[in-house]
């Protein structure tokens, strides 16, 4: 643990896409927290704090919609940054995940890992 970094928790059930984003952020500033399913997501949110939530949506156990939600109505967690990163391209899941509070959206297909470290660094800095 990297003392006083922002904490960011990475919610993604893919291992080669958690190892590839463990490892471009492993080499930044933050502490690191991941899980593979979506209530082991709630129950890290809750204690840890995470200073962002980087998010799939296609999850077992608990989807990524239905941890969006959870994390929304709880008023110690409501303020975490949550960026989804889907599979899901179509305009219904998009506006879903805005109207359920995430800050941005990415499709993996279409989205460069240097795009998404931006985001993240851009959203730690302010």
């Amino acid at each position: 643990m990297k003392k006083n970094a922002p904490a960011l928790l990475i919610v993604e059930d893919d291992e080669v896409l958690l190892k590839a984003l463990h490892l471009i952020f492993s080499k930044g500033k933050y502490t690191l927290a991941t899980t593979t399913d979506g209530e082991k997501a709630l129950e890290m949110a809750e204690r840890l704090k995470p200073n962002l939530i980087l998010l799939d949506l296609l999850l077992p156990k608990m989807n990524g919609f239905e941890l969006l939600k959870a994390l929304k109505a709880r008023t110690d967690l409501a303020k975490i940054p949550v960026i989804v990163i889907s599979n899901l391209g179509d305009k219904d899941s998009k506006e879903k995940a805005a109207a359920l509070g995430a800050l941005a959206y990415y499709v993996k297909s279409d989205t460069e890992l240097s795009v998404l470290k931006s985001k993240v660094e851009e959203i730690l800095k302010s």
